[in-house]
């Protein structure tokens, strides 16, 4: 099989959970701010875009070069071997981004990347019009300090997009996010877990699926199976696999609760689709009323924090609240993700350990609670 330079995009603070889950799957990696590196072939882009839990996408990386000007840019895309990629009718879009670049116009990279891709393809095919009709090899680059990266998407939708979730209430955690939380906290599945503030059943729901290996691209498909170069059959095989690989019989406490019981009906939703309803308790609650554990287990919520949901007295209230109802949880450990910085004042207690991450463009802190000794 041809081999590729492949890129994992993850949120930021997610770059070691994600490459020890391509790790796990048998190839070498090196992390970057907000993505993972590694070499691999068809089999590894099958298998990654099935089984990881934290990543975006899976990109494989054309080339990387310095550019100052747009003739640098044109000369150096148009001597990437895209006819290796891209055939007669296929559709190639182009998308990206530029920080601290010379070339800062992004429609303006846009199209000159686009010009070089069509006149490489047009001399290796001697054809001037490209109809782009056939499947779809998405281009995209990055431009970081005037170094150009050039990559061919071979995801399509994100792969945070699980597929059920196709309903969700304001203010959703991605669920790339929800399973860094999970991995974070060292949760196995050997413990109670519960997330009082469930919205539309994300964190209960990846616990479950982690909890019981249910890998989470197993029933979506990607833009890359229907590449030409690609032999269908490896999805069919690391679907099989993974498929093999479930704990179906596994026994887990998972709870979710919600004071809107919309949010509960759509989280009994959402966990059927996902193939885990049988494995989670949803049920409506303040946070206020809530039972507490008998024994040690995981409290993990990403409540309201000001951002659309709620006003900062309410917020400020909410944690307070949210404070004294924890203290209860003696022998659980707690993971509250909020963006509001003063959530340790009003919940009451400074986490004994914090950690900053990202949900998409917005700064948080999981703030960790631990049993005392």
């Amino acid at each position: 099989m041809k081999r590729f330079m492949l890129n994992v995009p993850c949120p930021l603070g997610t770059e070691s959970i994600t490459a020890h889950q391509i790790n796990m799957l048998g190839y070498e990696t090196s992390c970057v701010d907000g993505c993972v590196n590694f070499e691999g072939d068809e089999e590894a882009v099958a298998l990654c875009n099935i089984n990881i839990r934290s990543g975006e996408r899976v990109l494989i990386k054309m080339g990387e070069f310095k550019a100052l000007s747009f003739t640098e840019l044109f000369d150096n895309v148009k001597k990437l071997p895209w006819e290796d990629f891209i055939g007669k009718n296929d559709t190639f879009p182009v998308k990206g981004y530029s920080l601290k670049s010379k070339l800062f116009s992004v429609p303006d990279c846009q199209s000159i990347i686009k010009k070089a891709v069509v006149q490489r393809l047009s001399e290796k095919y001697n054809i001037s019009w490209f109809e782009e009709t056939g499947p779809m090899y998405r281009i995209q680059f990055s431009i970081m300090k005037d170094v150009v990266s050039i990559y061919i998407d071979t995801t399509g939708a994100p792969l945070y997009k699980r597929g059920y979730r196709a309903e969700g209430v304001l203010a959703p955690l991605r669920e790339t996010l929800a399973f860094a939380m999970i991995d974070i906290s060292r949760w196995r599945g050997d413990r109670p877990f519960i997330d009082p503030f469930c919205g539309s059943g994300t964190i209960p729901i990846e616990a479950a699926m982690y909890a019981l290996n249910i890998a989470p691209g197993k029933n979506r498909h990607f833009e890359c199976e229907k590449w030409a170069m690609f032999n269908n059959s490896t999805f069919k095989d690391a679907r099989e696999e993974a498929c093999d690989n479930e704990k179906r019989g596994e026994k887990v406490e998972i709870y979710g609760s919600d004071i809107d019981s919309d949010a509960v009906g759509l989280s009994i939703q959402n966990a059927k689709k996902a193939g885990v309803g049988d494995s989670i308790r949803f049920f409506r609650s303040d946070v206020k009323d809530v039972r507490a554990f008998a024994d040690k287990g995981i409290v993990m919520c990403n409540p309201p924090y000001g951002e659309r949901l709620m006003d900062k007295k309410s917020v400020e209230r909410l944690y307070a609240a949210m404070g004294r109802k924890f203290a209860e949880y003696k022998n659980a450990s707690k993971l509250i993700l909020t963006s509001y910085e003063d959530f340790e004042k009003f919940f009451g207690e400074n986490a004994d350990k914090k950690r900053k991450l990202y949900n998409g463009m917005l700064k948080c802190n999981l703030y960790m609670y631990f049993p005392k000794r």
